[in-house]
Parts: C-alpha cells; sequence; structure tokens
C-alpha cells in the first residue's frame, strides 16, 4: 500500500505552501496555548463558528496563566453555546495540570502531551507537530477520510483493531527523517486536503494533489470511504424543566451533575416526566403551570425534547437542588448555560 505512496508526503508539503489555508488566527503562531485552543475548539466544530468563540476567550484568557487562574464557572460562561462542554472542563483543568506537573512550561513531545486532560493521540499529535516540529502523525477525522480514500483502506473503522493499523500507515506517510522542518506544512496540509478537498460528498478529486494515487478515485467510489460498518443508533429523550421565576425577574438555576447532560453547566431543575416535576411543588396551584411548546434540541447521538413548564413564585421560596440559587438577570451572560437554556431565557428576558 505504502509502496507508490513515496511521493505523498511531498506533494502534501508542496500544495499546502502554495494552495493550503494561511488566514486563520492560529496559523499565525507557534504558541503551544494558542495551538491547543484552536484544536479543542475545533473538535466536532466547523471552523466559522470557532472563529468567534477563539477570539473572545483569547480576550478573555489569552495565555495560560489567566486560564489556570480562572474560576470554572468563568470558562464555562465564556464556552457557552460552543456544545460538548467536557472540552472547556478539560481545558481548565489542562492548563493548571500544566501549572502544576511542568511548572507552566508545554511538554514537547506528542507522548507527554498526550498525558494530559483533553489531550487525545491526534490532538497531542498536531500541538506537538505545529509547535515543535515533531515528526507524529495525526489521524483526525478529516485525515482518516483522506488516507482511506488515497489508500484504498476498506477495514471497518469501528474496530479499534483496524484504527491502530490505519494509525500504522500514517505513520509510515510522514515526511521522510530529516524533513521534520516540513512537518507543520504536512499536518496543516492534510487538515486542509480534507476540510477542503476531499470533503464528504463530492469530492474535489480534480483539484487533489495526491489525486493521481487515489485508489478510491481510480475506482470511482470515493465516498464508500472511510468504512464505517457499525453505526451509533441516534436515540431521543424527553426532559421536563421548571422554570420557576420571582417577581424580581430571578430565575431558579442549579448545577448539573458530572457525568449526564449539560454536566457542570447551570440550569432550571431537570425532571424526566411531567409527574415527577409536579412532586417538588405539592404545595403550589398547578392550575397557575404555565406549559410551554416543546422545544427540540440535538445533541451528538440523542434528541432532547424539552418541556419548559414556568410557573412565578413567591418572593422567599426556595427550591431543593445541589449548587442551586435565584439568578437575576444580570447574572445570566456570567454563568455556563446549555444553549437551549440560554436562548429562552434570552428571548424572555
Amino acid at each position: 500500500m505504502i509502496g507508490c505512496q513515496s511521493d505523498f508526503a511531498p506533494r502534501v508539503v508542496m500544495w499546502q505552501k502554495q494552495h493550503g489555508r494561511h488566514d486563520l488566527p492560529w496559523q499565525q503562531t507557534t504558541d503551544p496555548y494558542r495551538i491547543w485552543l484552536s484544536e479543542i475548539m475545533l473538535q466536532q466544530t466547523q471552523v466559522s463558528t470557532v472563529l468567534a468563540y477563539y477570539a473572545r476567550f483569547l480576550d478573555r484568557f489569552p495565555d495560560l496563566n489567566a486560564l489556570a487562574a480562572a474560576e470554572l464557572d468563568d470558562v464555562l460562561a465564556l464556552w457557552g453555546g460552543l456544545g460538548y462542554y467536557s472540552r472547556a472542563r478539560n481545558l481548565h483543568r489542562c492548563a493548571r495540570e500544566i501549572q502544576d506537573r511542568f511548572g507552566g512550561t508545554w511538554p514537547r513531545t506528542a507522548s507527554m502531551l498526550q498525558t494530559l486532560p483533553g489531550i487525545g493521540r491526534s490532538t497531542a499529535a498536531a500541538i506537538s507537530s505545529f509547535c515543535f516540529g515533531e515528526r507524529v502523525a495525526i489521524l483526525d477525522g478529516n485525515v482518516k477520510r483522506v488516507l482511506s480514500r488515497v489508500l484504498g483502506f476498506d477495514l471497518d473503522l469501528s474496530r479499534s483493531a483496524n484504527q491502530r493499523a490505519l494509525w500504522t500507515i500514517a505513520g509510515d506517510l510522514l515526511p521522510d527523517e530529516h524533513s521534520s522542518v516540513d512537518m507543520p506544512a504536512y499536518t496543516q496540509g492534510l487538515m486542509d486536503i480534507g476540510a477542503t478537498v476531499c470533503v464528504v460528498r463530492r469530492p474535489k478529486c480534480e483539484v487533489c494533489p495526491v489525486a493521481a494515487n487515489c485508489v478510491a478515485r481510480f475506482n470511482g467510489v470515493p465516498e464508500v470511504f472511510p468504512v464505517k460498518v457499525q453505526k451509533r443508533i441516534r436515540t431521543a429523550e424527553s426532559l421536563w424543566l421548571l422554570w420557576a421565576t420571582r417577581p424580581d425577574g430571578a430565575v431558579w438555576l442549579e448545577r448539573r451533575p458530572t457525568p449526564g447532560v449539560w454536566s457542570g453547566l447551570y440550569c432550571m431543575p431537570v425532571f424526566s416526566s411531567r409527574d415527577n416535576l409536579l412532586a417538588v411543588i405539592p404545595d403550589w396551584d398547578h392550575a397557575r403551570l404555565d406549559p410551554l411548546p416543546a422545544v427540540s434540541h440535538a445533541l451528538t447521538h440523542k434528541e432532547l425534547l424539552l418541556h419548559f413548564v414556568r410557573v412565578s413564585v413567591p418572593e422567599g421560596y426556595v427550591i431543593a437542588g445541589d449548587g442551586a440559587n435565584w439568578v437575576g438577570a444580570d447574572r445570566l451572560s456570567n454563568l455556563g448555560l446549555p444553549a437551549p437554556i440560554r436562548k429562552v431565557l434570552t428571548a424572555t428576558g
């Protein structure tokens, strides 16, 4: 498979220098903090979405010291709406761990970076390649698609053994031992090809720098790669949320438990059924409850149907809940809130 790909790395490097992306803000630096932040934000998230968040995050937390010194609530609040909130929690943990374990200095190898919270094998390789020129392979979703198509790698990537096999091949395709200077361009080039040329549907094979040796293109079936036989089943779940407000406009919010949906964020009390919600308010007149139309909210592998039940409660009333309290409208922007919760509160604010 590799024998006919001896010019693969040089083609990728040359193409990236001439045609790849060069205007993204994290491409103008070799600062590990900024590269790391971009890599984490870009997981499961489009570049167009990340750009604004990246700028705001750096404005508030310009370096590792600032992030490590911050409160987690401040980090989650700034992350609000970007989704996959475990990334924000791991960012915060990772910053503090680099301070504690490494005296605030970034490890320079992928193997050491991978020991930090939230940094997996491919992310660690991207950081070490971009910042330190380490000769190490990445294998994110875009790169899996590029390599499996070029090589005709038709093994099921939902199986870990086949993933390991592709990792080995990715390592064999790297620039030669004396070309570590080309590693940033090679790594960025693979990302760029996957993001802009070798896209999921209707790949632009006519402008691909490695099309000449691409097995999938030769066979006319690029869209069947990468092969994943085992599909994750998408489930649905209904949640009932108690939207309690006081006469002064404050809303009752509690911190969500970890693990679970929206873990660590602030939210209205959540219940699995309407009956369970009603059970916590036995002394209220249920006729005053104001059920709102259900709202659909998509998570990665689950569809949530959110039922908001609004009620106005008297001054001084307290609802049981961990980390719970009344929150005024002026404080909502400083809290980490799930996107659908922030949306309904903002719309009625």
